[in-house]
C-alpha cells in the first residue's frame, strides 16, 4: 500500500476519535457521576421529607411507612420503608404509661394545692390538714415513679429512632427527622462515624454538647433548627437527625 494511504487511514482514524471524544455521550459521564452520587441527609431534609412538612404530605413522598411505631408525647413516629414495623404491645405500654403519668400529675397537683390551702386550728381541722399532707405526699410519689416509667419509655423510643431513623411529626408537622443507617451528611457523617470525624467536620461550625447528652448543630439556613448527634459508648456516631428542638409534640 503506497505510503500516502497510510497515512490517510491514519489521519481518518485520529479524526474519528476525536469526534468520538467530543460526543454528546462521552460528555454527558460526568454529569452521570454527579447524579449516583448519595443524597445527603440535611438542613432539606431527606428522600423529599423536609422540616415544616405535614404528615399527610411526607406520607405522599412514599419513603415512610405510614402505621406510627411511636406515639409519645403528642409526637407520632414513622419509619422509613423497610425499617421497623410498629410493634402493637409496645405502642399499648406507651399509651398506658402516658396515661399513668398525666392522671397521677393531675391528682398530685390537686391534692398539692389542697393541702396548701387547709386552715384551721381545731383538732379535726388539724386531722383533716394532716391526712391531706399524707395523700398529697403519696400522690407525689407515685407521680414520680409513673414519670420515670414514663421517661424510660422515652429514652427507648429515642434509642430505637437513634439507630433505624424516621419522622416525628406533631400537630405542627415534621418535628424530627433522623438519618437512616446508611446516610451521611454532605460532610460525610453518619451512624458509625467516629466522635474525631464530627468534631473534625463541625468544631469549627458550633458543634456544642447539649443538655440531652447529644451533640448539638444549629442550622444556619433552617432558624429554630438544628442537627443533633448521638454518641455512642465506643466512640462513635449512634444517631444523626435533624430537629427543631421542642421536647414534646403537644
Amino acid at each position: 500500500m503506497p505510503k500516502s494511504s497510510v497515512l490517510s487511514i491514519a489521519a481518518a482514524i485520529a479524526a474519528v476519535a476525536a469526534l468520538a471524544a467530543c460526543s454528546p455521550g462521552t460528555a454527558a459521564a460526568p454529569a452521570e457521576s454527579a447524579a449516583a452520587r448519595p443524597e445527603p441527609f440535611g438542613a432539606a431534609g431527606y428522600r423529599g421529607v423536609a422540616p415544616g412538612m405535614a404528615k399527610e404530605a411526607a406520607l405522599a413522598t412514599g419513603k415512610l411507612a405510614g402505621a406510627p411505631v411511636s406515639a409519645l408525647d403528642g409526637c407520632t413516629v414513622l419509619s422509613w420503608q423497610g425499617g421497623p414495623a410498629p410493634d402493637p404491645a409496645k405502642l399499648a405500654a406507651e399509651a398506658e404509661a402516658q396515661r399513668k403519668a398525666d392522671d397521677l400529675y393531675a391528682k398530685s397537683d390537686a391534692a398539692d394545692k389542697a393541702a396548701k390551702h387547709s386552715t384551721g386550728t381545731s383538732a379535726a381541722e388539724l386531722a383533716k390538714a394532716a391526712a391531706q399532707d399524707a395523700e398529697a405526699a403519696q400522690l407525689a410519689a407515685d407521680s414520680a415513679m409513673a414519670s420515670a416509667d414514663l421517661a424510660g419509655k422515652r429514652e427507648e423510643r429515642d434509642k430505637a429512632f437513634a439507630a433505624a431513623g424516621g419522622a416525628s411529626f406533631g400537630k405542627n408537622g415534621l418535628h424530627a427527622l433522623g438519618a437512616p443507617p446508611d446516610a451521611k451528611t454532605a460532610e460525610g457523617i453518619g451512624i458509625g462515624s467516629s466522635l474525631a470525624d464530627l468534631h473534625k467536620a463541625y468544631d469549627a461550625r458550633g458543634l456544642k454538647l447539649g443538655a440531652a447528652g447529644r451533640f448539638e448543630l444549629p442550622i444556619a439556613e433552617k432558624p429554630g433548627w438544628r442537627f443533633e448527634f448521638t454518641p455512642a459508648d465506643n466512640g462513635t456516631v449512634r444517631g444523626v437527625a435533624i430537629t427543631d428542638g421542642a421536647p414534646k409534640c403537644r
